[in-house]
């Protein structure tokens, strides 16, 4: 039975954030490595291939890493926040994957890298995504004695609701369906779905891991809503001004006929509405009690700030 007893490295005072964020990324890809690891061969070896390419592409790693460090944040240490960590990193590989298809966006650069489909082939693209959505749910079944069970049914519990067909997937049909101008509100329930749930869901597993109390867990649901609004508003403006260097080609929503905030609102006022929603996230995040020091703030004004 494995065991998640192995600790990240502790955030020292004296680094910077930009060594922090390398140090998480770092720390995340060996644990991932540590704990994904299926017998790539025999008749499966190609599809686990195909999982393997996209969990270990390069990565923000942002998901698991707001879990861990909203862990430490309420507690100190990190270590039992790692099993919830490594599920959430799981399945937002397999949304990706599945996002890409040809079915849905049809994209063929994901991280700077050829979608899985344009590597593996469509039918593999699918099964290694479904193994990674099934993988994630192992991983927290087998989190080990250290882990209450009471923590793990309330990691399953959240990562279910938020994965599935009222939470992430539920987004990604409204996406494929919201091909006329919708309103505002649409547009904000969809992005709510499709990308919030999942950062919600990392941050709500995170505080679950340190026990902490269920108006902080609230507040903290509340708090990646807003910023997961602001995320989205941030990756249609960057789809927009940006380029090949994001690691995805550009324009590839109004290629796509998807409609963004760019789209509804126009450039610039997608960028007033992003900074609302980014500055009720900072409010929001800034009334929570957190035990501990930690790098919250730094983390999201990155992610909302962040240039690709």
């Amino acid at each position: 039975m494995k065991t998640y007893n192995q600790q990240i490295d502790s955030d020292s005072p004296n680094m910077t954030f930009s060594d922090y964020l390398t140090d998480q990324q770092r720390s995340v890809n060996e644990a991932l490595q540590r704990w994904y690891r299926p017998a790539a061969h025999g008749p499966a070896e190609k599809m686990i291939d195909a999982a393997t390419y996209s969990l270990f592409s390069a990565s923000k790693r942002l998901r698991p890493i707001y879990c861990l460090e909203v862990a430490r944040a309420f507690s100190g240490s990190f270590t039992s926040a790692i099993p919830a960590a490594m599920a959430l990193e799981m399945v937002h590989t397999y949304s990706l994957i599945h996002d890409d298809l040809p079915a849905m966006d049809d994209d063929d650069l994901r991280r700077g890298k050829p979608t899985n489909h344009k590597v593996y082939g469509e039918a593999t693209a699918i099964l290694a995504g479904d193994g990674l959505l099934t993988s994630a749910f192992e991983v927290l079944s087998k989190a080990g004695g250290e882990i209450n069970p009471k923590i793990r049914l309330k990691w399953v519990r959240e990562l279910s609701e938020a994965a599935g067909m009222e939470g992430m997937v539920l987004g990604q049909f409204l996406d494929m369906r919201m091909k006329s101008l919708p309103s505002l509100e649409d547009l904000e329930n969809l992005h709510r779905k499709k990308t919030g749930a999942l950062l919600a869901a990392s941050v709500v597993m995170g505080a679950q891991a340190a026990e902490a109390g269920e108006s902080e867990i609230l507040a903290l649901r509340e708090f990646a809503y807003d910023m997961g609004l602001a995320f989205q508003i941030r990756d249609d403006v960057l789809d927009v001004i940006g380029g090949e260097e994001m690691g995805k080609p550009i324009k590839s929503d109004e290629r796509n006929e998807k409609v963004t905030y760019v789209s509804l609102l126009g450039l610039e006022k997608a960028e007033v509405q992003g900074k609302f929603w980014f500055d009720s996230a900072l409010a929001k995040l800034s009334a929570i009690h957190f035990n501990h020091d930690n790098r919250l703030e730094e983390l999201t004004r990155f992610v909302i700030e962040r240039k690709v």
